[in-house]
């Protein structure tokens, strides 16, 4: 065995341990499972993510339907002349003023916000999460999560609204705001200050520690991982050398970090609508190549979803195995989108939280249901395997294999693209969370950066399997204090849901 591989394989061991060994409490403290009927339990984590998306989804009346063209108008700059009439007549709702008289506060257009929300959210869980789905609850785990997706659009918008509305502008007109500013500012305005304090730094910290470990050692892990397979496995020439990898990856996250926001807006509104349509010509030229096929899997969907012995399979594959990772692909109810959703150039937050609305239907509905079908169609996947992230990426690369030759090396810039994408937003989530914590400052900036960008090498050359449990278990535990911030503020979100439709002279 190569020496690289040795040391590789010692840090494995030693981290696993020792960390594992530390953080399992946690972890199986968050990811505890409430039994609902006898042979299925869903986290209780997940159980308050759907009651919360289904709550919100009629306290507004169904927005996430209703609002789904104003949203689309929205992004498309239909309405950005009010919001020049609105700087005029002093409307801006950021708790600090900025010297930008006569502009809408912020840093990123509507589109560009959105793009970097998605960044975020479209990864491995569109390929691996649900690959697992699937074996776990068959081809009706796929209705499921289209479900799952169009509820979440609910509670996307309430978390971007007020992300918006209770963002921070600073003298030189930076903003920042997410789930740790409207839960300082929003609950002390509701007369609960010492509440909102608490609930904002525990956010902060889940937070920080999700975007070292899911937001960025996993994604270029995984990443890693398919561009080895690709390149041969191990006669590949990155066998044994992960960390080169890791280095390359590193080097081009912090190119852009440093930028911030703005930097990181540039990239994500040309590298989004890049890597989405790179992926989903590949499935759909494989849909195309089976395209007689696709009445049967829909029906497949269609008949598992609703055949009493497969629903409850569904559910739980969807539940259990794909909103571990694939509603943290959506996050929706997590709050972490709103963090970069609040650097909008816009003074209505219901229209910030309208465009959110969006991300749920690109990630969920769109890309992941796409998956699906090819791997429905293809046949790789069948009910009671049992797989993990990287077999399920790889069971979507045979997929692609299976129609043309050299679509896994297409599926590999993918991932490749879907795991920088990732990186830099959480990068941006991570930060802000930080400074929050820590103040505001060169030093303290490029201290989290510098951290962020070490992680991204140490992630691409050990597996870290505890670590990243215990990641996924920060971005999960992000959900208890946003949803009790979500819920005492959902008023304040009606008031400017009302205000910017009847600014727009909407009827929805």
């Amino acid at each position: 065995m190569r020496p690289l591989l040795v040391l590789q394989n010692s840090l494995d061991d030693n981290i696993n341990y020792h960390f594992g060994n530390a953080t399992q409490w946690f972890v199986d403290a968050v990811f505890y499972e409430i039994p609902i009927v006898e042979g299925v339990s869903v986290p209780w984590a997940v159980i308050i993510l759907i009651i919360g998306a289904l709550y919100f989804t009629a306290f507004f009346k169904f927005v996430n339907i209703k609002g789904f063209r104003t949203a689309i108008h929205v992004v498309k700059g239909k309405y950005d002349a009010i919001d020049e009439v609105a700087s005029s007549t002093n409307t801006n709702t950021a708790l600090v003023q900025t010297k930008n008289e006569g502009k809408e506060n912020g840093e990123v257009t509507h589109f560009q916000a959105l793009t970097a929300a998605v960044s975020a959210t479209v990864g491995l869980g569109n390929i691996a999460g649900v690959a697992i789905a699937l074996t776990i609850g068959g081809p009706g785990a796929t209705f499921w999560m289209i479900i799952a997706g169009l509820f979440g659009m609910s509670s996307k918008f309430v978390e971007c609204t007020l992300g918006v509305k209770y963002r921070e502008v600073a003298e030189d007109g930076t903003v920042y705001g997410g789930p740790m500013s409207y839960l300082k500012n929003g609950l002390k305005e509701k007369g609960f200050a010492k509440l909102g304090k608490v609930l904002a730094v525990i956010f902060a910290i889940m937070c920080v520690g999700g975007s070292f470990g899911g937001g960025n050692m996993f994604q270029v892990n995984q990443a890693f991982k398919l561009v080895e397979y690709v390149t041969g496995g191990e006669d590949s020439i990155l066998y044994g050398n992960a960390w080169v990898f890791g280095l390359i990856m590193s080097v081009f996250v912090g190119i852009v970090i440093l930028g911030g926001i703005k930097k990181i807006a540039s990239v994500t509104d040309k590298l989004v609508p890049l890597m989405v349509i790179v992926y989903l010509l590949a499935i759909l030229t494989i849909l195309g190549l089976n395209y007689s096929k696709i009445p049967e899997a829909f029906t497949a969907i269609w008949q598992g979803a609703f055949n009493p012995s497969s629903m409850a399979g569904g559910l739980v594959g969807v539940i259990i195995q794909g909103f571990r990772r694939a509603a943290i692909s959506n996050e929706a109810g997590i709050g972490s989108s709103a963090i970069a959703h609040s650097a909008v150039k816009t003074n209505y937050p219901a229209s910030e939280g309208l465009v959110a609305l969006l991300e749920p239907f690109i990630d969920t509905v769109v890309v992941c249901t796409m998956t699906a079908l090819v791997l429905i169609i293809t046949g790789q996947v069948s009910t009671g395997m049992e797989i993990n992230f990287e077999q399920g990426v790889l069971l979507t690369a045979s997929a692609l294999e299976s129609g043309v030759s050299w679509f896994p090396n297409v599926l590999a810039v993918a991932v490749v693209l879907f795991a920088f994408s990732s990186m830099i937003t959480w990068s941006y989530y991570g930060y802000q969370s930080w400074s929050f914590l820590f103040g505001r400052g060169k030093k303290i900036e490029y201290t989290y950066k510098i951290l962020f960008c070490v992680c991204t090498v140490i992630g691409s050359a050990v597996s870290l399997s505890s670590v990243i449990n215990f990641s996924d278990a920060m971005v999960f535990a992000m959900l208890i204090p946003n949803m009790i911030g979500l819920f005492i503020l959902r008023n304040k979100v009606k008031e400017e849901l009302v205000r910017y439709k009847k600014v727009i002279g909407a009827k929805f």
